[in-house]
This record gives structure tokens, C-alpha cells and sequence, in this order.
């Protein structure tokens, strides 16, 4: 089951199995959706810029012709906010979620008010996203609109340590198989990786994209993950590999706002301004299907000679060779332009100052400002 909402307030869960529409609101909310989690026992949680959390069943009402019920499907539960709500997260194992608008909040599915507020004794910002740590998951993570990424321990119902970076942040995921690793997708086209337990500067950068990077997220088996951007591609990742991903692309994606692995690793998801929700296979390549003996003996021999001969300098110039629309392709040389024309700019700066004054930085120094506990 995938989830999508709309700006015009719909809400639709598709079954991509089926590949059928398992529930389909039109005015789930009164403007923008913002934010979607599943909960147990068949249910959802939707947040909009309509001030409500509403609580949804989303169980097959459906018969066999495809029809639905005749009167409009109403949420089990409404629980009515002050602002509104960018994003929200539902806890693991427990009926508790969290909410992101100007402050974050904890919410029980049992109370109709927030059973708890956490925000930073200096923070000002709108949260735009909120996140509960798949393995501790009293651990909390926040990212804001003045460039802060924040930890939250629900337990004392405080902000523990905050992060303020050059460049703000769109989305992030925790890495499903480290749990102290956290993905943060950048306004300054980058992705990084940071361990929580050191936060001075993060532990890999992602380049390739030529835009904002607008979504992220892991694969389930931690090894991949998978960006959208403001340069409507979707790229796939290998974690620790900062450059050469999977490039996907069509002529009539838009602006990608949100991506997805799903649960087998095996797909990936992407919502786009076009108003689509597109399925990609992670591994382009992969035949989809069940393989015979024969058919999966030729793809193991393919692989293994792809990486007998890696190091060979033609097979390596086809293996990191990828198809990238036009205007992409243009805004990449324009980037490597500019960077190149600031390495300059700064080595002849050092080279007419006194000596020891100006010291070359490392990419990854630049990125974080200050630490705050």
C-alpha cells in the first residue's frame, strides 16, 4: 500500500499489487495535504494546512465491480491544531505521533490535544519535517525553516542538541540498518550523511544534483537510497558512493516532491508537480518475473564479468556514462563552471595574503556553523 496526497486536499491509497485504488478521498482536507503515515491496523494519519490531523481506516470497502460506498468516507478520529502542519510522524510500536509546524509536538491517538510540546529555548523557526528513530525510537529529529536540524528525547520532553548548517534542509531519513545515521536532502543541491553521536561536520556529501534537493529516502536494507529533486530527476544512491548515481527521468515528470523504496527494495516511488505517483524499478536492468535456471546464470556471468573488467578504461567510461535530459546536462556544466571559478577565486585570495592567514577548507567543514546543546 502507497499513500499520496494532493494540493487541492485529496487523498487517494493506491494497492500497487491490485494496481487499484483501495481509497480515494477528493476533499480529504481543505487545501494542501502535507503530511502522510500509516498507522496500525489499517489506518492513516493526514495533516494539512487546514489546521486537522485526521485519523483514516482505509480497510477494502470495495466489491467486486470496483465500486466503493455510496456515502463519502468520514475519519475515524479529528484532531484540531493552532497552525498549520507541515509534516508528522507515527511512533513505531506505540499509538503516539509527532507533528511539525512551529513548534513540535507529541500527540496520543486516544486525546484530542497535544500530550506534549518540544521546541529549543532559542528556536524561532517553522519545522518543516519530523522523523521518530525506527530503532530508538524515543529519539526524535526535526529540520526548520532558518537551517537547523534539532534532536528531541521524548522521554524528558526536550530538545537535546540542534545544528545550524549554511544551506536549509527539505527532508531526512534514518538509515534503517545504522541506527545514528541520518540522510538530510539540502537546498544547496547536496545530500549528506551525519553520525548524531558527531555533528562538527557530516560523514559523506552527495553531488549530482542541479537543483534543490527536494525528498529522500533509504532502501530497507540500508545499502541504497533514493532523491528527488527541483531538476525533476530521481537518482539512486550507493551509501558511501558520493558521486555517479542511478539517473531516472521521463519528459513529463515535473518537479519531484517526494520519493519512496518500498519494503523488497525491488521499487522505487516518486510524487511529482505533474500530479502522478510513478514506479520505477530500483535496478533498471532487473528483469521483472521469475528467471529459470538458465536466464539467472547468464545475469550472474554478466556480473561478474562487469566486475572483472571494471578497471579497464573503456568499460569504465560505459558504466558511469548516463542518459540525462538536455537542460540538466547544460545546468551540470554551468555548475562545474562556477565551482571551478571559486576554487580559483579562493587559491589566488590565499595566495595574496599573508601566509598562514587563509588555510584551504575542506567541503566538509563548510557545511555546519555552530552546535547547540
Amino acid at each position: 500500500m502507497v499513500a499520496s496526497g494532493s494540493w487541492d486536499g485529496g487523498l487517494i491509497v493506491h494497492d500497487i499489487v491490485k494496481k487499484s485504488q483501495q481509497m480515494r478521498i477528493d476533499v480529504a482536507h481543505k487545501g494542501k495535504i502535507t503530511g502522510l503515515t500509516f498507522a496500525e491496523s489499517n489506518r492513516l494519519l493526514s495533516c494539512g494546512v487546514d489546521r486537522n490531523i485526521k485519523l483514516w481506516d482505509f480497510s477494502s470497502e470495495l466489491d467486486e465491480n470496483g465500486a466503493g460506498p455510496s456515502e463519502p468516507r468520514k475519519p475515524l478520529s479529528v484532531f484540531p491544531g493552532k497552525t498549520a502542519f507541515n509534516s508528522l510522524d507515527h511512533h513505531r510500536s506505540d499509538p503516539v505521533f509527532a507533528t511539525a509546524s512551529n513548534i513540535v509536538q507529541i500527540w496520543d491517538e486516544t486525546k484530542s490535544a497535544a500530550i506534549s510540546n518540544l521546541t529549543f529555548p532559542t528556536s524561532s523557526e517553522t519545522i518543516s519535517a519530523v522523523r521518530f528513530n525506527p530503532s530508538e525510537s524515543s529519539v526524535l529529529a526535526s529540520i526548520g525553516s532558518d537551517r537547523t536540524f534539532t534532536l528531541y528525547d521524548i522521554r524528558t520532553g526536550k530538545a537535546e542538541r540542534r545544528v545550524i548548517m549554511q544551506f536549509r534542509s527539505n527532508s531526512l531519513a534514518w538509515s534503517p540498518t545504522f541506527p545514528t545515521t541520518v540522510l538530510l536532502a539540502s537546498e544547496d543541491h547536496n545530500l549528506y550523511t551525519f553520525d548524531i553521536r558527531s555533528l562538527s561536520n557530516p560523514s559523506q556529501i552527495y553531488k549530482a544534483h542541479v537543483s534543490a534537493v527536494m525528498s529522500c529516502d533509504w532502501s530497507p536494507t540500508g545499502t541504497h537510497f533514493v532523491s528527488g529533486g527541483w531538476d525533476r530527476t530521481v537518482r539512486i544512491w550507493k551509501e558511501g558512493q558520493g558521486t555517479a548515481p542511478e539517473v531516472y527521468h521521463t519528459k513529463r515528470m515535473q518537479r519531484v516532491m517526494s520519493t519512496l523504496f518500498t519494503a523488497d527494495a525491488r521499487f522505487v516511488l516518486s510524487g511529482s508537480d505533474d500530479g502522478n505517483v510513478r514506479i520505477w524499478k530500483a535496478k533498471a536492468h532487473e528483469k521483472l518475473g521469475i528467471l529459470d535456471s538458465r536466464e539467472r546464470a547468464a545475469i550472474e556471468y554478466r556480473e561478474r564479468l562487469k566486475e572483472k573488467w571494471k578497471s579497464d578504461v573503456q568499460v569504465s567510461k560505459v558504466s558511469r556514462s548516463r542518459h540525462i535530459p538536455k537542460p540538466v546536462y547544460k545546468a551540470a556544466e554551468l555548475k562545474r563552471v562556477q565551482t571551478e571559478a571559486q576554487r580559483v577565486k579562493e587559491e589566488r585570495r590565499r595566495k595574496h595574503t599573508r601566509a598562514g592567514d587563509s588555510k584551504p577548507q575542506a567541503a566538509r567543514k563548510k557545511v555546519v556553523i555552530t552546535q547547540q546543546t
